[in-house]
Parts: C-alpha cells; sequence; structure tokens
C-alpha cells in the first residue's frame, strides 16, 4: 500500500482548530484561505501520492552515492525535485518579493506533513532550504536576499546548515572552523563541518551553504560565533555561476535510515579558504543561527507526524489482510484478520489517536507563529509568539519521540513480517529514530522548554495554555453529548488530571530550579512529553467538541474522530500522573547520581 495524503482531516484541523478563517483575515494572508487551502493540499496530495512516495523503498535500498567527491542522488529524485520546485512548493510560504506564494505558516504545514510522509530523504532537501531562506530574509544584507533568495526559494538552489564539526556536536562554543576578512569585504573559511544533509549533491545547480565560522579576533565561547553564506559556486554579479568555491565533499555517512538524504563531511579551504560573505553582524551567528533551527525543529516534529501517518496507514493496511487466530471471544472458528483481535486494535487506536493529537497541536502552533507574525496589534503579536515560541519545543521533542513509538508499534502489528525490509514497515522505524536526534536532541529541546520558554517568562506561557484548557474543560462539561456522554466523561476527567499534571510540574520546575538544578533538568525530558501528552490531549478534546457539533454532516468520518478522542483520552492521558510522579518526586542526587560514574 502506498501514502494517501489525509487531505479531509488536514483540513478539519486547519478549519476546526487553529481556525484557518481567522488566519485568512490577517494582513497580507488574504489568499491563505479555506479555497486556496483545498486547492493546494489537493495538488500537493497528488505530488506527494504519485511522485515522491514510490520513491521512497528505492531510496532506501539505493542510498544517494559519493565517488571522488561527487553524491548522486538515488535515480528518480532528480526528476521528482524538477517537478517539485516546478510546482513552487519550496515558496510556499516565503514572500512574493523574493518568488515565493507569501502563504501561511498554516497553509504550508500540511504541504510539509505530506511531502516528509511521502518520502522522508528527499523531503529534508528543501527543508534545509527552508532553515536557509528564513535565516537571509531575518539577518541577511540586502545585497544577500536579492542575491540569493529568489533561486532558493524557487528552488533552483538548495540550503544546508553548517554547525556540528568533529570536535562540537551540540556544544557550538566548541566550533573552530576559521574566517578571516579580506579586502573585498568576503572572508576565507576553513574547516570541517560533518552531518550536513543534502550538502553536496546532484539535483540542484547549486548549494547555498549557511556556515558557523570564528573571525580571528572573536571571543571564546558561543558569542564569538559569526554566520557565513558560502554557496558551492560563486555567484556573480548578474546572477549567473561563477566559479566553483573551495568547499568539497569528502564522503557521505553511512546510516540507520534516512539513507537516501546524502549526510556530507565537508572540508571548506583546502586550496587557499572558500569564499564565504558575513551574515548580519559578526560574533551574532549563534543568534543568527537560531533563526533556522527554531524553522527547521518545527519542520523535523512536521517529520515525526508525518512519519507516524505513514506508519499507521501501512499498518491498518496489513492489519485488515492478514488473516491469523480465532476471535478470542469465540465468535467464530475460523482464523479472521488481524484487526478483529483487541491488542491489534489498542496499538491501532494508540497510533492513530497519538497521530492526530501531535499533528493538532503542530498545526495551532502554526497559526500562532502567523498570528505572531501578520497581526496589525503589537501586543497580540508579542502574545502569540510566546505562545508559539513555548510550543515549538514540545512539538519537535515530542512529536518525534511519539514517531519512535508509533513505528514501532506499526512493526508490531506486522508481527514477523515487520522485522523483514519488503514490507517497508521497518524503514519508517529506522528513518524515525534520527528525528528525536538531529536539529537538537530531546533533552535539548526539553532544556530549552524548562529555562527559555518555562523560567524566562515565569510561566506565562505555560499558565495562558493552562487557562485555555481550562475553557476546553468547561465546554466538555457543558455539552449534552447523548449517545457519547461516555467519551465525553472520559475526555473531560482525563484532561482535567492531565491538566493538574502539567500545572503542578510546571510550578514545580519554577520552584525548585534554582535550588536542585539537577533534579529538575534530570526530569526536563519528562516534562516535555508531559507537555505534548496534555497538549495534545487538548486538541483532541477540541476535536471532539467539534466533531460532535458536526456529526450529522459526516457520520463516518465525525465518529471515527470521536473514537479516536476516546482513544486518546483512554491510553495514552492516563500516563500524564504517571509522568508528574516521576518528575516531582526526583532530586539530584536520588537516583540519578546514587551511582558513582565507574558503577555505571
Amino acid at each position: 500500500m502506498s501514502y494517501t495524503p489525509p487531505v479531509k482531516e488536514m483540513l478539519f484541523v486547519m478549519d476546526e482548530l487553529a481556525d484557518l478563517a481567522s488566519i485568512s483575515q490577517l494582513p497580507g494572508l488574504a489568499d491563505s484561505n479555506a479555497d486556496t487551502a483545498q486547492a493546494i493540499l489537493d495538488e500537493g496530495a497528488k505530488l506527494a501520492a504519485e511522485v515522491i512516495a514510490p520513491l521512497n523503498a528505492a531510496g532506501d535500498q539505493r542510498p544517494s552515492e559519493w565517488r571522488d567527491g561527487t553524491v548522486t542522488a538515488t535515480p528518480g529524485f532528480g526528476d521528482a525535485y524538477r517537478q517539485f520546485t516546478a510546482g513552487g512548493w519550496q515558496g510556499i510560504s516565503h514572500p512574493a518579493e523574493f518568488g515565493g506564494q507569501g502563504l501561511a505558516k498554516l497553509v504550508a504545514s500540511p504541504c510539509i506533513e505530506m511531502l516528509n510522509a511521502s518520502n522522508l530523504s528527499f523531503a529534508l532537501c528543501p527543508l534545509l532550504t527552508d532553515g536557509a531562506i528564513e535565516a537571509l530574509l531575518i539577518a541577511g544584507s540586502e545585497e544577500l536576499k536579492a542575491r540569493y533568495l529568489p533561486k532558493l526559494i524557487e528552488g533552483a538552489w538548495t540550503g544546508t546548515m553548517n554547525l556540528t564539526e568533529p570536535q562540537a556536536g551540540s556544544d557550538l562554543s566548541l566550533v573552530r572552523s576559521r574566517a578571516e576578512r579580506q579586502d573585498d569585504g568576503s572572508y576565507k573559511i576553513s574547516g570541517t563541518k560533518i552531518f550536513i544533509t543534502w550538502g553536496e549533491h546532484d539535483m540542484a545547480e547549486n548549494i547555498v551553504h549557511l556556515v558557523l565560522a570564528r573571525t580571528p579576533d572573536a571571543p571564546e565561547g558561543v558569542k564569538g560565533i559569526s554566520l557565513f553564506v558560502v554557496p558551492k559556486f560563486l555567484v556573480n554579479d548578474d546572477g549567473s555561476l561563477g566559479a566553483r568555491n573551495d568547499v568539497q565533499c569528502v564522503s557521505i555517512e553511512h546510516k540507520l535510515g534516512i539513507k537516501a538524504s546524502p549526510t556530507a563531511v565537508l572540508q571548506f579551504g583546502d586550496k587557499g579558504g572558500a569564499t564565504g560573505y558575513l551574515v548580519g553582524e559578526e560574533n551574532r551567528g549563534l543568534e543568527y543561527m537560531f533563526i533556522m533551527m527554531n524553522a527547521a525543529r518545527f519542520g523535523v516534529g512536521l517529520q515525526g507526524i508525518a512519519l507516524s501517518d505513514a506508519a499507521y496507514q501501512k499498518a491498518a493496511a496489513y492489519a485488515q489482510e492478514r488473516i491469523q487466530s480465532r476471535p478470542v471471544d469465540g465468535s467464530g472458528a475460523q482464523a479472521v484478520a488481524i484487526i478483529r483481535h483487541p491488542d491489534v486494535r489498542r496499538m491501532l487506536g494508540t497510533m492513530r489517536a497519538m497521530t492526530e493529537g501531535a499533528r493538532a497541536l503542530a498545526y495551532v502552533a502554526a497559526a500562532h507563529a502567523d498570528i505572531a507574525h501578520h497581526h496589525d496589534d503589537a501586543e497580540t503579536r508579542t502574545r502569540h509568539l510566546a505562545i508559539h515560541e513555548f510550543l515549538v519545543p514540545v512539538v519537535k521533542g515530542w512529536s518525534t519521540e511519539m514517531a519512535i513509538d508509533v513505528t514501532s508499534l506499526g512493526v508490531q502489528v506486522h508481527g514477523g513480517m515487520g522485522f523483514i525490509e519488503e514490507t517497508g514497515a521497518a524503514q519508517f522505524y529506522r528513518d524515525a529514530r534520527i528525528l528525536s536526534i538531529y536539529e537538537g536532541t530531546t533533552a535539548i529541546q526539553a532544556n530549552d522548554l524548562v529555562g527559555r520558554k518555562t523560567l524566562r517568562d515565569g510561566g506565562a506561557a505555560a499558565q495562558a495554555l493552562l487557562k485555555e484548557i481550562d475553557d476546553t474543560l468547561a465546554a466538555l462539561q457543558a455539552v449534552d453529548a447523548g449517545d457519547t456522554a461516555r467519551v465525553f466523561e472520559a475526555m473531560r476527567r482525563r484532561l482535567a488530571d492531565g491538566r493538574d499534571a502539567l500545572a503542578n510540574v510546571v510550578a514545580y520546575v519554577l520552584e525548585t530550579t534554582r535550588r536542585d538544578p539537577r533534579a529538575v533538568f534530570g526530569g526536563s525530558v519528562l516534562y516535555l512529553k508531559l507537555a505534548g501528552i496534555v497538549l495534545s490531549g487538548w486538541q483532541m478534546a477540541r476535536a471532539l467538541l467539534a466533531a460532535q457539533r458536526r456529526r450529522a454532516d459526516d457520520q463516518q468520518f465525525y465518529g471515527a474522530k470521536i473514537a479516536t478522542a476516546h482513544c486518546f483520552a483512554e491510553y495514552v492521558l492516563t500516563q500524564a500522573r504517571g509522568l508528574e510522579t516521576a518528575i516531582v518526586s526526583a532530586r539530584g542526587d536520588d537516583p540519578l547520581f546514587a551511582l558513582s560514574d565507574a558503577q555505571f
């Protein structure tokens, strides 16, 4: 079975939970309306399902190849990329003044999800290009914007992020790449960068590397890092491509998953120095790079949702076809499809519920970003930006951790056949494993959630979200649910428990961090998971309310929404109290530090 983009589900979330109608009323977003969204998602679904998804297994079986500094993409990828760029998909949410379509992030998010669900390795290329575009839009000079943005937004050129070095993983204070100022205002860049996604390939005519490096007089640590544009081919004043720059791909990695995506080791400056151009001001590179990283982190969260949905679709299709064992209740003497067995249904229901909850949270986060960037009231922009920024590490961390669980369940539903590569279930599991690592591990997201997103504002953003959950709980209580009363009561009770658990942990973080930071940061990933579960459960509760209201319009679709919300309440939200207990009962020296380093 191939991937089928869930367009109706996506539009439901956009309309009912993320309020697309209000987003389309924002200045500059009039075209981001329901009719446009429907047309764009329909076209995106065709591209994903008919062009890109059929290449997914081929890319896993025949990865990109490196030879003598040249990387050749999996056969078929180049043609698919040309169709992707011809459709204007790279520029869907980028400014029209540079050739983009200028649509809302909310409209772009399901398109990104579909692309990643169809073929994660392929989708990584435009993801990194989006990050480069965002950084140049925010921090690039007018000259850099004019020279690079139109081609990047068109997709004729692709972009990369060059942070990591052999001695500097997540600790960017250890970056040692050098940037020597030249008389003409350019810089000569030298150094080695590793783990560079699509750092070399043959799908586009140029690759624009955004590179962190230090000038000779830069201070030590992260305050001494600058950001540079270093193109594979230099760009002439008339926009044509000039000489090859002094940057070479010396190898690509052999990986557990995302095999068709070349992960390059890039060497800058072996022949005297690669020509680079400063982005913004010297020594503010990490600040600018965080722009790329935040855009990429949200995108990686969408990747987790995408892989989860693809794994769910494959598992559900297999469960309806695979005949094995008689019903456990003795209702039949013949073997039945495994979807009739309670535990298989539990797995499928959990997969579906977690995926739908994470999708809803991500799309709502995208809507907050649209309001933060387009609303005409400054106070409103500030308030929604704070909520969006609070949600980004949750979307990234929770959705990617969830993807590991969901794709693992997908293998389990397949049984022994899931362990066999030919079924395709294992590829989703292998591909998903990188998501909680790159663009900042889950612990990095969790530390961000504690430090920058909870402590820095005294828990204000968290409290704003808790207040919205209270409003949803009141709405659940007020509904005359009739034959679905049991579902509403379960959701109300479980969400109330989850809300209280999250509120207690937020208070614990605020009260405990200064006197016992090891205890708080020891439980930071659990805090992130708790936030992901409760906030996704809140969205599922809102979906339940909307589905109940519209059930007469489409009993099958909205009935499934009601049942899926029930699954989330009973199988996912019930984890909240356990996570709360694990977080608030921990201490920095007990039990995490009861063992000596050597005893580990």
